[in-house]
């Protein structure tokens, strides 16, 4: 047996099945391959009707099978991580190093300061050495609303710290362990009982006279003539021009002052809101991140980063420990530059109504892994401070990540704070490398995509995390037009990455393991499904209501390798979602969400990436509001879809809904009409023609719920329900007349 100090800290399982699997997937390429055969076989003559649909139809199929294979990458090679934190404890208990924790908000009034603050408390609570462990609000909004409910959630902190760790709390985020227990006996111990009552009537208490001030809009004059920290915002012009606003609020050095109602260390917490000037661009996000890897450097310098969005709250309080079990390794940690815990969501509806990430965090993740690593996706990572400063990996070189016990310089705070602000200021980063060869990259609405690449292409490997009890959780969007907004910044993003000379087809060629390469091309690609997409959605729809068959006769064997493909495919699909504990109905909404992305978040990502690239637009940084108000949560609840206000978006998605029921429907009538006459054949020429409209019209039903059944404020505007029908009935009168 082996001694326990030469047990690794972590085993990496490959995924089982996958010899079948990789033969399935070849079976399921035979097929697209002799798709492809008959489109270029069968392209009808010039001048006969059809043939402009068939030339695109076999544009999308090439694409179609292309992006089938990019995605298959990630399928083709996954691990499973498990990580051994007992042995970690064991062997570094008293060398664990320090961890600088950065949580970013941008916007108060989206980003409720009590969701913030719930955020801001679960990763103060993490089951780890609190002299080491220092947490960073970025409020890029500059709100003293804000930095006041840090200080009431410092205070509260006090109190609730001390009691998740006396009863191994989880989660660890106030609002969300409140939820968990309902009713008098949700807590059965009765010495905890007493003070869960106590706990939850402080919580209160803070949260009333948070919510107080946002309804106020102010801080009082009373609460700010009691704190030094307010007098910063004298200077305060407006969230896009004031100097820099740091406040250590809690001072983890300090064992007399810091400390909680046990007389226990509190971790060391930090206000910053750098310094924002208008004629200095602020580069969003990633600006913010690079001013929290100075500001820390200076006050903590944790060898090791965690960064969380400000609605992510830490539903794990081991996930430092098991992200050290790899950085730690003895023998593997040193190549590993990041950890990478999944993006989960706690208010997902039963059956995902806008989808999820599940297979993104539960197959394609892993499937990366297994060639280098995830990708960075911008929150719930841990980072070494020093890959992302620039250093590249050597396999002779050991990062050490202990603690490293040599006494920094003492200052008193106020002085820190004054030698601190510098590196948070406009100018700062002026004739530097910061934001190219330092720190997060800029120039892009994904800035976490580039920036791992960048880490990938220097040598270094990643790890995805995903433990049983998920490290994070979130809020999803709860209304339509929020999520297409979202996915069209994730989209456009990435795309804006493949048309840069970052792009993954050749910055990261010969640099990272091919499986890697394509892994990162299948998120870049995400806005170019649009085209296709929208050529299978409308062309086959047109063209049946002109009789015009664009596939295989049921009578045909060409018609052999479509049916094996689609029904391979999404059997597969369907399989794989149920695998991942996905529900019968969630799958089917995730199909809806995905026709939805791909012709409106897509398309307008893959235009506005075009026109940015020459130059006739500036790329945008839009933050998705986190919250939803009491109507639309209720809907929510009952997977009502919410549509809501109007916008381009829609009126594509109503479009093109009511295209494809038109045709159907003249479809229909035709039919009928020749069945009368006893000539109607369509049904054995064009059935896949039928099959594919009416599966759209199915998959659109609450889309034309929306447009003209329901009666409730998220129904479709009007405006758009009238735009749409004009669009939709033009556009099949004039094509039918146009034969």
């Amino acid at each position: 047996m082996a001694k326990e100090e030469h047990l690794p800290l972590f085993e990496t399982k490959n995924a089982k099945g996958r010899v079948l699997f990789r033969i399935f997937a070849a079976s399921i390429f035979a097929g697209i391959y002799l798709i492809w055969v008959y489109r270029v076989s069968h392209i009808p003559k010039a001048g006969e009707d059809g043939r402009f649909a068939w030339i695109g139809l076999l544009g999308a199929e090439i694409w179609f099978g292309f992006y089938w294979l990019l995605t298959q990458a990630s399928r083709w090679n996954p691990v499973y991580r498990h990580t051994f934190k007992d042995r970690l404890s064991q062997r570094y208990e008293n060398e664990l190093p320090g961890v600088d924790i950065f949580v970013c908000t941008a916007d108060a009034s989206i980003e409720p300061p009590m969701m913030v603050m719930n955020t801001v408390l679960s990763v103060m609570a993490y089951e780890y050495p609190p002299e080491k462990l220092s947490v960073y609000l970025s409020d890029d909004g500059g709100s003293e609303i804000t930095y006041y409910a840090l200080m009431e959630a410092a205070e509260f902190a006090k109190h609730w710290i001390p009691y998740c760790k006396k009863y191994n709390v989880e989660p660890r985020s106030p609002a969300a362990y409140f939820v968990s227990k309902h009713g008098d006996d949700a807590v059965e111990d009765n010495h905890q009982a007493k003070d869960f009552v106590v706990i939850k009537k402080l919580y209160k208490y803070m949260e009333n006279k948070i919510e107080n001030a946002v309804k106020l809009g102010q801080v009082s004059d009373q609460v700010r003539s009691k704190h030094k920290g307010f007098s910063q915002w004298d200077s305060y012009s407006s969230r896009r021009d004031h100097d820099t606003i740091l406040q250590i609020v809690i001072d983890g050095r300090d064992p007399i002052n810091a400390t909680d109602n046990e007389g226990c260390a509190l971790p060391t917490l930090v206000y910053l809101a750098r310094e924002k000037r208008p004629q200095y661009h602020h580069n969003f996000k990633a600006g913010a991140m690079n001013a929290l890897i100075r500001v820390s450097s200076n006050i903590s310098n944790g060898k090791l980063l965690l960064n969380v969005d400000c609605d992510m709250y830490s539903n794990n309080s081991l996930a430092i420990r098991d992200t050290l079990c790899f950085l730690m390794d003895e023998e593997k940690g040193h190549e590993i530059a990041f950890v990478q815990f999944p993006q989960n969501f706690k208010n997902l509806t039963k059956n995902e109504l806008y989808a999820s990430l599940r297979v993104i965090n539960e197959v394609e993740a892993h499937g990366v892994d297994g060639y280098g690593g995830p990708l960075y996706v911008g929150t719930g990572c841990f980072h070494r401070r020093d890959t992302l400063c620039w250093r590249k990996f050597s396999k002779d070189s050991k990062s050490d990540m202990k603690w490293d016990n040599r006494k920094r310089e003492e200052l008193g705070i106020h002085e820190l704070e004054e030698n601190t602000k510098g590196l948070a200021s406009c100018t700062f980063e002026e004739n530097t490398q910061w934001g190219k060869e330092m720190g997060l990259k800029y120039g892009c609405p994904v800035e976490d995509i580039i920036t791992g690449l960048s880490i990938h292409c220097r040598g270094w490997k990643s790890v995805y995390c995903n433990p049983a009890r998920e490290a994070f959780l979130g809020l999803a969007p709860a209304t339509l037009p929020h999520i297409l907004v979202q996915h069209k910044r994730w989209s456009e993003g990435n795309f804006h990455i493949f048309l840069s000379k970052y792009s993954p087809a050749w910055y990261a060629y010969g640099k990272i393991r091919l499986g890697h390469q394509l892994g990162y091309l299948r998120y870049s690609l995400w806005a170019s499904n649009c085209l296709a997409t929208l050529v299978y959605s409308t062309l086959p729809s047109l063209y049946l209501l002109r009789g015009t068959s664009l596939f295989p006769q049921m009578s045909s064997p060409w018609l052999i390798p479509f049916a094996y493909v689609i029904i391979g495919k999404y059997t597969w699909s369907f399989v794989e979602f149920l695998w991942c504990d996905g529900t019968i109905l969630g799958w089917w909404n995730e199909q809806r969400i995905w026709l939805y992305q791909r012709t409106s978040s897509y398309l307008f990502a893959f235009i506005d990436t075009i026109l940015f690239s020459i130059g006739y637009t500036n790329s945008a940084f839009v933050i998705t509001a986190k919250v939803a108000d009491e109507d639309v949560s209720k809907r929510y609840e009952k997977e009502i879809m919410e549509f809501g206000a109007s916008s381009p978006m829609l009126t594509i998605l109503a479009t093109l809904a009511l295209l494809n029921l038109c045709c159907f429907a003249g479809f229909v009538l035709e039919e009928a009409i020749a069945g009368l006459k006893g000539i109607a054949k369509a049904y054995e020429t064009m059935s896949l023609q039928v099959l594919l409209c009416g599966v759209l019209i199915l998959i659109n039903v609450p889309l034309y719920q929306g447009l003209y059944l329901r009666k409730d404020k998220g129904k479709m505007p009007s405006s758009v329900a009238y735009k749409s029908m004009v669009i939709a009935v033009f556009s099949c009168v004039c094509f039918k007349l146009s034969y």
